[in-house]
């Protein structure tokens, strides 16, 4: 058959995304909500205004940069479920050098503090990195661990030494920083939407050509498919494993970075929004390239934060975005074990023919 191969892709992604909405479905219908509504104020309503658009934007920026340093983690053979502490960590090296720095010129210490958020999110990610290539310790519980440590570590900062002068004065003890200069401040488009978004869609562009269009990348691509293959023909998969540990971290640093300096402008608590979990859906849904993220990192921004306008519009909790994140997931790997399985992909086409050529004599 003529195209059957692309038909049959179409097909499979088809039912997945019909089996999405069934289970979304399912579950609304138990929490006694309007399926229809709610689907419609998640999706649709985000869309209807400027300033709703810009807030999808705005949390689009740190899923997309994250998830493309997931994705050159996954592709490389390890998988980063760490990039929340490493977030945190990123933001914890901006925000220190900002209070120290701050006041410099803005060309001198807004790179210096993105750097710095660059240097601890790809610290944090050397860890598991080379714990996974040295050691062995699976990643999934080095980078969990990562994370506890990391969330902990960034409370105390926020609580000691770098709370807020006033609100030790005040007594009030609020677990935030001094608000920071404006010296390394990302400026802003419109509303909230703010230039941070150039740097994902610049990053994007680079992930690409460094991932597909390198002999590094083609070594960690490689690295991450056959590391048998990838060690016979002389790659040092330890090497390229921890590198793109690093990088990934590195992402993650620089996704805080941008959050405070374009967003916040001080370091708060709960700033990083589960984003480090949320990328790792996106890299997923983008099938895990650069031209995927972007469209999925725009589709998971409009969830959240249409999400943000349910337990108003329609009645329903917020955080039905996670299960549907979670069911989303579930979703994404059946369908990539059933679009690999080049045995039930040949058993529906000899099925078809069969049927065609009954038809047909």
């Amino acid at each position: 058959m003529r195209h059957f191969k692309l038909i049959y892709k179409i097909c499979i992604i088809l039912l997945a995304v019909l089996a999405t909405l069934l289970m979304s479905s399912v579950i609304l219908m138990i929490l006694g909500a309007d399926i229809w509504r709610t689907f419609y104020t998640i999706v649709i309503t985000p869309l209807t205004r400027v300033g709703h658009l810009t807030e999808v934007f705005v949390r689009m920026v740190p899923l997309c940069i994250i998830a493309l340093g997931v994705a050159v983690a996954y592709r490389s053979g390890i998988i980063n479920i760490g990039a929340e502490g490493q977030m945190a960590m990123g933001i914890l090296g901006f925000t220190t050098v900002a209070l120290t720095l701050g006041s410099l010129p803005k060309p001198i210490v807004l790179p210096l503090a993105l750097l710095s958020a660059v240097l601890c999110g790809a610290l944090w990610g050397f860890i598991p990195g080379i714990l996974k290539s040295k050691l062995e310790v699976s990643e999934l519980l080095s980078t969990v661990m990562l994370n506890y440590i990391a969330a902990q570590f960034y409370s105390f900062c926020l609580r000691v030494p770098l709370l807020d002068p006033a609100e030790a004065l005040s007594g009030a003890g609020t677990p935030q920083s001094a608000r920071l200069p404006s010296t390394i401040e990302i400026g802003r488009i419109t509303g909230r939407l703010h230039y941070g978004i150039f740097i994902a869609l610049v990053l994007a562009v680079l992930v690409y050509l460094f991932m597909w269009k390198t002999s590094f990348g083609y070594k960690m691509r490689a690295s991450g498919a056959q590391s048998r293959a990838a060690r016979y023909g002389g790659i040092s998969v330890e090497r390229y494993v921890t590198l793109a540990m690093v990088i990934s971290g590195a992402f993650a640093g620089l996704a805080g970075g941008v959050e405070i300096a374009a967003v916040h402008r001080r370091a708060i608590e709960g700033v990083t929004n589960n984003y480090g979990f949320s990328a790792v859906v996106v890299a997923l849904f983008g099938m895990l390239h650069p031209i995927g993220i972007i469209p999925a990192s725009f589709f998971f921004a409009l969830l959240i934060y249409g999400s943000t306008l349910t337990p108003r519009a329609v009645g329903v909790p917020a955080n039905i975005v996670d299960v549907m994140q979670g069911l989303i997931i579930i979703v994404i790997v059946t369908t990539q074990m059933v679009l690999q399985n080049s045995y039930l992909e040949d058993k529906v086409r000899r099925s078809i023919e069969a049927r065609l050529s009954r038809k047909e004599a």
